[in-house]
């Protein structure tokens, strides 16, 4: 009887072990697998036989998401991309991609196209998330077992994750991840405000990557894409990439050669406008960024569970340790929303730096009518003068309070945010 009743319980245990297995999000699947192709086959035939499918449709758009990371990496891990020589002064060159013993050769026209792929693969991404409208949708992802395939052989090891990229981007994150039960998994319930917040993360890549490629770099690259490719198409073939990196001295003398690169990098960075309209295109886009961030908000101020919380409301906590957003800094954030709209439409001018007859820069029409980008003169102040007008001004007393509601981390936290 014992027995029977033993083995009862035992068979219920793993009955209810299998249905809680199958319970996790098909989306989780692939994502740990590191099988994004096959996992987008998946779900476009649940979507095609369920389109009401809320929970299918955001694990759609997360995995299109990563897959579009994915495809960049791969693109820099085939080209032989060196992070560490850049000295982290570069964003996408913090990408942790792996040593490649056998790069290819690239030509400025095959940088361009891998931002011109990651911008379309963030539009599908994009676009598959506008269309989750449940407010009770959750996604709930074991985010620590996410593989990724750097280098594009097909396979995932275990130092293919998306935290590790996660964490080189973010210099913080490495501190902040948990360090206690289940730290390998790092459990969230994504929620409907997360739909709204990759989204707005979708906006602010596609943003980047449309001013990058509204300008031609092509001069830069020809001068010193050594300093981040293995293998450079450029019509200086005796400038080689140094394995040691940055450093100035080399054999207790100074690297001459080195420091002559990074003199043209600082000597080089103006890049004439190559298409106008990507400009106007990067400002649509940060203002949705903006839209979507007020959007992700409100729907995390309704919720009234805590369940594994990326981004907590004041009542919640977060997955990330030290992750206590208050309600100061909430009003801080919405404020913040509100000032940055306004700055983008050119209804409050941006402060200048030098004396102009009380005049400040109209961010708006840097977007709308954009000029050479200069980034020496920008700092000097003449490549403002075009920009130079009278109007309402924001006011260092407002980022000041920003500043300090959030502990002087504001920028840490507007990443987090976005």
């Amino acid at each position: 009887m014992r027995t029977a009743l033993a083995f009862a319980l035992l068979s219920t245990l793993a009955l209810a072990q299998a249905t809680a297995a199958e319970e996790r999000p098909v989306a989780e699947k692939y994502l740990i697998s590191g099988d994004l192709a096959g996992g987008q086959k998946a779900l476009d035939a649940i979507l095609k036989a369920h389109p009401e499918d809320a929970q299918a449709r955001f694990g759609l758009g997360a995995l299109q998401f990563v897959r579009a990371v994915e495809h960049l990496v791969q693109g820099f891990y085939q080209h032989g991309l060196q992070p560490d020589l850049s000295g982290g002064m570069i964003p996408f060159a913090r990408i942790p991609v792996p040593a490649n013993p056998n790069p290819k050769p690239i030509a400025y026209e095959d940088l361009r196209q891998l931002f011109e792929e990651f911008l379309g693969d963030l539009t599908k991404a994009e676009a598959t998330l506008g269309q989750v409208r449940d407010d009770a949708v959750k996604l709930p992802i074991r985010f620590g077992l996410i593989r990724l395939d750097f280098d594009g052989d097909g396979q995932v090891n275990e130092d293919e994750t998306l935290w590790k990229i996660y964490a080189r981007l973010n210099g913080q994150a490495g501190q902040n991840r948990p360090d206690s039960e289940q730290e390998n998994a790092f459990p969230i319930t994504f929620d409907r405000g997360d739909v709204a917040w990759l989204r707005g993360y979708c906006h602010l890549l596609m943003s980047v990557s449309e001013i990058y490629l509204a300008h031609d770099a092509k001069l830069l690259f020809d001068h010193t894409a050594h300093l981040f490719f293995a293998k450079p198409k450029t019509p200086f073939p005796f400038l080689k990439n140094d394995p040691q990196g940055l450093n100035p001295m080399r054999d207790n003398r100074p690297n001459v050669g080195l420091i002559g690169d990074l003199l043209a990098f600082v000597h080089l960075l103006h890049f004439p406008v190559k298409e106008p309209a990507r400009m106007g295109a990067a400002l649509t886009h940060m203002e949705t960024m903006l839209t979507l961030s007020r959007e992700s908000w409100k729907a995390y101020l309704a919720e009234t569970d805590d369940d594994h919380e990326w981004i907590p409301n004041p009542k919640q906590n977060s997955v990330i340790p030290n992750g206590k957003v208050t309600g100061e800094m909430l009003k801080g954030w919405l404020g913040f929303i509100d000032e940055a709209e306004a700055i983008l439409a050119g209804k409050k001018l941006v402060p200048f730096w030098r004396e102009a007859d009380n005049k400040a820069v109209n961010l708006h029409r840097v977007f709308t009518e954009p000029r050479e980008l200069d980034l020496i003169l920008w700092i000097q102040g003449t490549a403002a003068a075009p920009y130079l007008e009278v109007g309402p001004v924001t006011q260092p007393e407002f980022w000041s309070r920003l500043l300090r509601v959030f502990r002087g981390e504001f920028f840490g936290f507007a990443i987090w945010f976005n």
